[in-house]
């Protein structure tokens, strides 16, 4: 997997933004400066800027914590991940393709496989 953790970001890095945001309240937002002004504080687009400053409007400062690691969560049980790994891992000849190169197409069609001949999950 590319990100073990589930998203984009380490949670050290996504504590390290988290700092930054809360810093632009403290320093910036609060004290009136504008978008330019604190997205050149803190080396960012007026966008981000423009959007920590409608956050901290709408929800206070608990608007700018980090939500943590983005995306959907796994909807497989340990047993199915594990059973998928080993899967992928012996690679496509193993599973009836005649190249070792596993394509997204290919992937959805060996879990579409062992999901018609496995149990629904309970």
């Amino acid at each position: 997997m590319r990100y073990p953790d589930g998203g984009g970001l380490t949670a050290e890095e996504r504590n390290r933004r988290e700092r930054v945001r809360l810093a632009a309240a403290d320093l910036m937002i609060e004290a009136g400066f504008s978008d330019r002004e604190v997205a050149r504080r803190f080396r960012v687009t007026q966008m981000p800027a423009n959007r920590w400053r409608k956050a901290l409007a709408a929800g206070g400062r608990q608007a700018l914590v980090s939500k943590g690691p983005g995306g959907a969560r796994c909807k497989l049980r340990a047993g199915q991940l594990h059973l998928y790994e080993a899967v992928l891992d012996a690679g496509p000849a193993a599973a009836g393709w005649r190249d070792e190169c596993w394509t997204p197409a290919r992937i959805a069609e060996v879990v579409r496989r062992r999901a018609s001949t496995s149990s629904p999950p309970s």
